[in-house]
């Protein structure tokens, strides 16, 4: 049993250090997107607002403002890895409401068909957010410069 064991950990301890890298590409590419996408509503902000409103979301001009800021600050900071989890929380909330209201009918089929709501558009933001929020911004990030000067002191 205890070769079994050696060979299991030393197959497991190089891929766990894999981790830290793989949050920080998830943290550039996913913020980046939503860094991108913000831009491009906030400089549309009216067709946002007129698609908000078509969904029946309240105060549209208001949460059009909101969600494109979210989402180009959230991504910058993301990106960063600055407010990781607070920001992928938001992020995620935000994700969430977006299937909610505009991709409904997917995530009410998340069980009877998977398909449909890992295919909507909200899907692949709302999953780098949890994971984000979850497992937290990895070695790679200003959060954890930050804590590691704080615990020196």
């Amino acid at each position: 049993m205890e070769p079994l064991l050696r060979l299991y950990r030393s197959t497991i301890d190089p891929l766990s250090r894999l981790q830290s890298p793989m949050l920080l590409a998830v943290r550039l590419y996913w913020g980046f997107q939503f860094a991108q996408t913000g831009w491009g509503k906030l400089h549309h902000l009216a067709r946002i607002t007129d698609f908000f409103t078509s969904l029946g979301i309240p105060f549209p001009g208001l949460n059009a403002h909101f969600v494109s800021t979210l989402e180009f600050g959230g991504g910058i900071l993301l990106m960063l890895g600055l407010m990781s989890q607070p920001i992928a929380l938001l992020l995620a909330g935000n994700m969430f409401v977006a299937y909610l209201t505009a991709d409904r009918e997917a995530l009410l089929a998340i069980f009877s068909d998977p398909g449909k709501f890992y295919v909507a558009d909200p899907y692949t933001f709302l999953f780098a957010s949890v994971m984000v929020l979850i497992f937290g911004p990895g070695w790679f990030a200003i959060d954890t410069i930050i804590a590691r000067r704080f615990a020196r002191q």
